[in-house]
């Protein structure tokens, strides 16, 4: 859609006169954009400063919307990136933009780029080449602090640096520091709240709300176990249900965990009582009841979505996953009864130490599932180890595997008479592969997507790239380069051309 229909159908737009405009970069298509919470919330914020604005652009809105300005014209780009693969989209509007990739070919003529996002709970490594300044954890403040020591550095480069160093939550890549801990903002500042409602969106005209921030839970593959900020944040109730708009017709409750909040129940049922429709980012099969699933039902519920994540008991076991067979069981139930259309759950193959006899057990469960509600599907994505997780280091089961795991499923299904009653939406398991190079790569994995990308993104592009860039995460990891070796780099390409 061009500029001017996107913004047309958009409710919530802030426009703002500024002595300082920022540009909020988002490496996904709008769709996924203006579904992410956490980028309308730091758009929300910088309008809120005084003398600063925020104008937004995405992979496919090369100019901001607000202003219909090219990114390059900004004196600084401030990237939310929620995943490894999003780096290509980094690298791309970058190159449109006729802005050097690689932070160590830009000067003071360039504007400054400023990394953030859910990646960076996890492994921030990858990002280093592109950014100046990578901003870690939840940056609701740290962006304000961030973006007023920028003006008063005058957007200089070394002075930014200078200013930032050894503060906390903000990790330097040309200075070679290590990787501080990541940040969390101040309680009262709960909850996020969406700030545009467009149907441009995978969530159309929803108003996405924080329920709570973090997780306690203890699933050894999650980047957010027992939460990364001392602990699952509650938002009240109360507070929940006096953020919502009035005249908002679907509302979104947001979180890590959000069955896991006391109140859920009743946060529902005040949703749904002003004939409001409900979505809720996760559900938790351990924590349905008949009356919370009537209730989503009640609120345009169609599908009821839960997690398994292992293929077994003994695979739930090992990745510390509370959710057991009987939990899945009870939640057909619960759909049936209320007349959902579709129960879906998601799995993990290639986990450590599963074996064939883990994916027969789940074509027995699947016949019990699927006795319970004529309609059952699986989505399933192959197992990525993720840094700052227990799991940090396992290894990928591999292509191969994967796949041979989700064949002899299919098998299983087709013997058992299950093929129309159950369905299987595996994602791929050769751009798992290229995730799992890129979260547990360092600086050089990110280079590879940069060679990648310029080489047409496709998978036999990663691969060679991976080779080049001698990416291996069993290897030793590589050291972020120091300052002075970028700078010499940099003297090495000028005196090349």
């Amino acid at each position: 859609m061009e500029r001017r229909e996107l913004l047309a159908a958009e409710r919530g737009t802030l426009y703002k006169e500024a002595e300082t405009r920022v540009a909020l970069v988002y490496p996904s298509p709008y769709r996924a954009a203006m579904s992410s919470l956490g980028y309308q919330q730091i758009y929300r914020t910088l309008h809120a400063m005084p003398g600063v604005a925020a104008d937004r652009a995405m992979q496919d809105v090369p100019k901001t919307l607000e202003q219909d300005m090219p990114i390059g014209s900004y004196p600084l780009l401030a990237y939310s990136v929620a995943y490894e693969l999003e780096l290509a989209g980094v690298v791309e509007t970058l190159d449109r933009a006729g802005i050097p990739a690689l932070a160590a070919d830009r000067d003071d003529r360039h504007p400054l780029v400023i990394g953030g996002g859910p990646l960076t709970f996890s492994n921030p490594a990858p990002m280093a080449p592109f950014f100046d300044v990578i901003v870690l954890g939840e940056g609701e403040e740290l962006i304000v602090e961030l973006l007023n020591v920028c003006r008063d550095a005058g957007f200089v480069r070394d002075r930014v640096w200078t200013a930032l160093a050894g503060k906390p939550g903000y990790y330097l890549p040309s200075h070679g520091e290590t990787v501080p801990p990541v940040a969390a903002v101040d309680d009262a500042l709960l909850p996020a709240r969406s700030v545009i409602a467009t149907p441009n969106t995978e969530l159309a005209d929803m108003f996405m709300t924080e329920a709570a921030r973090g997780c306690s839970r203890g699933c050894t593959y999650c980047v957010m176990r027992r939460s990364t900020n001392g602990g699952m944040r509650i938002v009240p109730r109360e507070a929940i249900i006096a953020g919502i708009p009035e005249g908002t017709r679907r509302v979104g409750l947001v979180g890590a965990a959000v069955t896991d909040h006391p109140d859920i129940t009743a946060i529902v049922r005040d949703v749904v009582a002003r004939d409001r429709e409900v979505g809720i980012s996760s559900l938790r099969a351990d924590k349905l009841t008949d009356e919370l699933v009537r209730l989503l039902a009640k609120g345009g519920y169609r599908t009821l979505t839960v997690a398994a994540d292992g293929a077994s008991e003994r695979m739930r076991r090992v990745v510390e996953r509370s959710t057991r067979a009987e939990h899945l069981l009870r939640s057909a139930q619960f759909a049936a009864a209320h007349r959902l259309h579709t129960l879906k759950v998601y799995m993990m193959l290639g986990v450590p130490s599963e074996t064939d006899a883990d994916v027969d057990e789940l074509v027995q469960l699947s016949r019990e599932l699927a006795a319970i509600h004529p309609r059952v599907a699986y989505g399933l994505a192959p197992f990525v180890a993720k840094r700052n997780t227990p799991l940090d280091g396992s290894p990928f089961a591999g292509i191969d595997v994967v796949e041979h795991r989700l064949a002899r499923l299919r098998d299983g299904l087709k013997a058992a008479g299950l093929a129309g009653k159950v369905e299987v939406r595996p994602t791929s398991a050769r751009w798992a592969w290229v995730e799992y190079m890129l979260a547990q790569g360092e600086s050089n994995a990110g280079l590879a997507v940069m060679d990648a990308h310029r080489a047409g993104g496709t998978f036999a592009a990663y691969k060679k790239a991976f080779i080049a860039r001698g990416v291996s995460p069993t290897g030793p990891r590589a050291r972020v380069p120091s300052s002075q070796e970028l700078i010499a780099l940099k003297r090495q390409r000028i005196a090349a051309t």
